[in-house]
């Protein structure tokens, strides 16, 4: 069974040793995604729109690897104030309403001051 391994060209991938995804068969496992936007590597302020540029880099890893978003049966979204849920509910709301993968938001902290959110998902392919 091949592993196909998907980057984004993230500086983060390269320095921790990392894939943004990687399929193998049925599964593709995306890793935690934050809200850069990462061709310019930069990031809005806004946790919505940090949420939606997360949102743009996992539909675009899982379609490299043959996935879309139909295909997600798992989300982890963690979040570095409680405050930002509803904002991120909106967002992540309007690409999973018809999906309705199991899902976790968590409260933490990040790696760099700027990230408010970052989601990780799961897909199957059956």
């Amino acid at each position: 069974m091949t592993r196909h391994l998907i980057s984004t060209g993230s500086p983060f991938e390269k320095a921790a040793g990392y894939s943004r995804a990687v399929a193998q068969g049925p599964w593709c496992f995306v890793a935690g995604t934050t809200g850069y936007d990462y061709s310019s590597m930069t990031m809005p302020d806004s946790v919505a729109e940090q949420t939606e540029n997360a949102m743009a880099t996992i539909a675009a890893a899982l379609e490299e690897a043959g996935f879309s978003m139909r295909d997600v049966v798992r989300v982890h979204y963690h979040v570095t104030d409680p405050s930002f849920a509803d904002a991120v509910f909106l967002v992540v709301g309007a690409h999973f309403r018809d999906i309705r993968p199991a899902a976790t938001m968590t409260v933490c902290g990040l790696i760099r001051p700027e990230m408010k959110v970052e989601i990780e998902v799961t897909a199957l392919k059956v």
